[in-house]
């Protein structure tokens, strides 16, 4: 592989939004359209989708103050999509056409942003232009608020969306705890298989203001022991705050919500729901206490208003970092996130690590994490996210209502 690649970029989304999703977009359009090496950059319009169907963006065009404005705006600007593309060596069909749109815009270089199986979408791609001699150099960029991707110590979006999960609970648990009859609150929190951000509501009980009780999936779920705890607390201070994690199952393994037969996604995962709504008219007919669920849902990963500065900062600097070393020679990988400690401040390094290690494995909360009760977390959890939720950002506003990103995106033609 030569040192100096000289082509266009193509950049997509992909996967669940999060409150920082565009911060990376903005690091990638940032370093990109300073690269000598890239001539064009393009936008994929709903992630892979865009590229099969020949929907993209040309970047190029929208003012380079506009751009700045994704740093601070929620969700996928440029759309995404949960579409799973078969292995090459099976079905090849999708492949051929990307080639196709590759060799049309002379696309050399390639970046997608997103979680588990958007890693193993990359890899695939990055595969099948090595097999087909196509020098193109393919890098992931995690993204996922569920903060489950393997060989990264987190991943950008979960820590605005833990800040806000904290937040939450803490103003939650104010309200909750205004009147002196008895009460009991269940809040449903995302996670389908790790409990990374149901842990993150322990963060309002360290300060003073959360949850009593916090459920993970890391662990099965037993209905008598939630019922005994939630009258041992209720016998101790009369209300009672709860946060479970979507994603809580049975010893079986079948999900505790009624939503578990669900139409699932493109990937065949569940689409959980309605656990909170269903664990209180449990604990209601059990207990006759007055109960409340709340699920928090999509507000999860949208909120921009309560994001993470540290989280922000990390997303856009994987953005430019994968085009950096993309043009350095690096492809097949994915960026990660190095956690180092300098004198006692926590620091972040950026690192990669191969596609295939990464795509489609999913990175647990440590058992040891998880308090004897399986009823709470430890303090080395509270350590761990702390870090990250650092720093207020400074948002622009018009008429007091954020403002967003507003880009032309002009279509490739």
């Amino acid at each position: 592989m030569s040192d100096k690649l000289i082509g266009s970029c193509i950049f997509g989304q992909s996967g669940g939004p999060t409150a920082v999703i565009n911060a990376s977009a903005y690091g990638v359009f940032k370093a990109a359209l300073n690269a000598d090496e890239i001539t064009t950059v393009y936008g994929a319009a709903n992630g892979i989708k865009g590229v099969l169907e020949d929907r993209l963006y040309v970047m190029d065009e929208e003012d380079p103050e506009e751009l700045e404005y994704l740093l601070n705006t929620p969700s996928s600007e440029l759309g995404s999509c949960r579409y799973k593309i078969a292995d090459p060596e099976i079905d090849d069909t999708d492949y051929k056409r990307i080639l196709e749109i590759f060799k049309k815009y002379n696309v050399r270089y390639f970046f997608y942003n997103g979680g588990n199986d958007s890693m193993d979408t990359c890899n695939k791609i990055s595969r099948y232009m090595e097999s087909v001699g196509y020098e193109c150099r393919v890098i992931g960029i995690p993204k996922t608020i569920d903060n489950d991707l393997y060989g990264t110590d987190h991943c950008p979006g979960f820590p605005s969306a833990a800040r806000y999960i904290a937040t939450t609970c803490m103003e939650i648990n104010k309200d909750v705890r205004v009147y002196d009859t008895k009460m009991v609150t269940i809040v449903e929190i995302m996670g389908r298989h790790a409990g990374w951000l149901a842990g993150s509501a322990a963060l309002a009980t360290e300060f003073g203001s959360g949850p009593d009780l916090i459920y993970l999936p890391e662990h099965d779920f037993d209905m008598e022991k939630f019922l005994d705890d939630i009258n041992a607390v209720s016998e101790r201070t009369g209300n009672v705050f709860v946060a479970v994690s979507e994603g809580i199952h049975y010893a079986d393994g079948s999900f505790v919500s009624e939503a578990k037969t669900a139409v699932a996604d493109g990937f065949g995962h569940a689409q959980l729901g309605g656990l909170a709504t269903m664990l209180a008219n449990v604990v209601k007919e059990r207990t006759g206490a007055k109960v409340r669920g709340i699920e928090l849902s999509l507000l999860q990963r949208c909120c921009a208003h309560l994001a993470s500065q540290t989280d922000i900062d990390e997303a856009c600097e994987a953005g430019k970092e994968a085009v950096k070393q993309a043009i350095n020679g690096v492809t097949g990988k994915m960026i990660a996130f190095n956690r180092t400690y300098e004198d006692g401040n926590y620091k972040c390094n950026m690192e990669f690590v191969p596609l295939e290690l990464v795509a489609n494995y999913e990175k647990k909360v440590p058992l040891e994490w998880i308090n004897e009760q399986n009823n709470g977390v430890t303090q080395e959890f509270i350590d761990y996210v702390l870090p990250l939720v650092q720093g207020v950002p400074e948002l622009r506003f018009e008429q007091s209502l954020p403002r967003y990103a507003r880009l032309k995106k002009v279509r490739a033609k």
